[in-house]
Formats: structure tokens, sequence, C-alpha cells
């Protein structure tokens, strides 16, 4: 199971961003080297601002390379705008679902809490974090992890944002209502970029 397993912290820097985990993202602001601080930062350009901005979907869905490139070849092939697609399949993956009902603290523990077969999906016991669940589908803890002090540990409250899924307490159980608009989803994401690097 392929997944980014190097220094989190140095990716947070990188984007300036909490993408991976709270960790430090205070960037030392001149080049390294012993000639760093005559140094000028050239402005990135625009190949380099799309390739950062795939690169930051990549890291906050938890997605390597190939496997993104096929979920923005699906979001290609649906009607309507491409780019609003690639973040709509992004969020309809079953890791990702189980982070924002909140089930997980964060994407990296709902995917391992998913490979450990501990989510079920419409009753059946699903272990492939990829999943794309569709809407109506009842994403819940299975029954014999309910008594696990870890897995219930990991619960915490659902933000309000989070307007697609719907959250049974008594249950621990969410359904996935529809494919989130794109104004719904929080996530500081530019996709129009990522369209125009893979339309060169």
């Amino acid at each position: 199971m392929a997944r980014y397993t190097g220094p989190k912290s140095r990716i947070n820097r990188k984007f300036g961003e909490q993408i991976l985990g709270n960790r430090s993202i205070e960037k030392n602001p001149t080049p390294p080297g012993q000639h760093g601080p005559s140094k000028r930062r050239k402005a990135p350009g625009e190949y380099a601002l799309q390739l950062r901005e795939k690169q930051k979907a990549k890291y906050t869905y938890g997605v390597l390379e190939r496997q993104f490139r096929n979920t923005f070849d699906a979001a290609a092939r649906m009607k309507g705008v491409t780019g609003e697609n690639l973040i709509k399949l992004l969020e309809a993956r079953l890791d990702n679902t189980v982070y924002r009902l909140g089930i997980a603290r964060s994407r990296p523990a709902a995917r391992q809490m998913v490979a450990h077969k501990h989510i079920t999906v419409n009753g059946q016991v699903l272990n492939v974090p990829s999943y794309r669940l569709q809407p109506g589908d009842v994403v819940s803890i299975k029954e014999k992890s309910l008594s696990n002090e870890a897995i219930l540990g990991q619960l915490r409250p659902k933000g309000n944002k989070i307007n697609w899924l719907e959250w049974n307490e008594s249950q621990k159980a969410g359904t996935f209502m529809a494919l989130p608009e794109r104004e719904s989803v929080p996530e500081n994401i530019r996709e129009q970029l990522i369209v125009e690097l893979y339309s060169k």
C-alpha cells in the first residue's frame, strides 16, 4: 500500500500550511548555503505554481502520482467542471470520509483504520482506503471494533462545514449524502492550476 512516509514538517514548511498534522511551518527566509543571505529567491514561474498546487492536493489527500492521475482522468470524463469534479472524487474516498466524519483524527489515521478492517460500508468490511463512496452509502465502525479503546479514542466532533455527511452518534455511523459542492470543501487548493498542468 503506497503512501508518503517522508518528513512531515518539511512538507508543511514547503506549503506554509498544516497539511500533514500539527507541525512546524516556520521557514528560513534565506536560501541555504554560505551565500544564502545575499541571494534573491526567484519568483516561481507558471509551471512551478501549477506543480506546487498538484503536490499540495496529493499530500493533503494522501494520494501518490499514478492514483492521482487516474482520479483526474475520471474527473475529466464526468460532466461539469473538471477541477471541481477532481475535488469531489477526492472527497468521496473512503479514508477521507472516515476522517471527515470524525472517526479518525487525521487522514493517515483514517487510512490505517480502513486498512486494518475497522470500517464497514453498508455493513460490509472494506479495507481499501481509495474506495469511492456513492450517495447513500453508510460508513460505520465495525461492531467488534467498538469495544477497542484505541478506536474510540480517535473519535472527535464533526466539523459544521461538512454538510454532505450525516453522522448518527448512537450508531457510530455516517451517511455519505452526496458529492460535495466545491464551496463547501474547506481545503485551500486551487484546482484550476492542476487542470492547466495536466492540459499541457
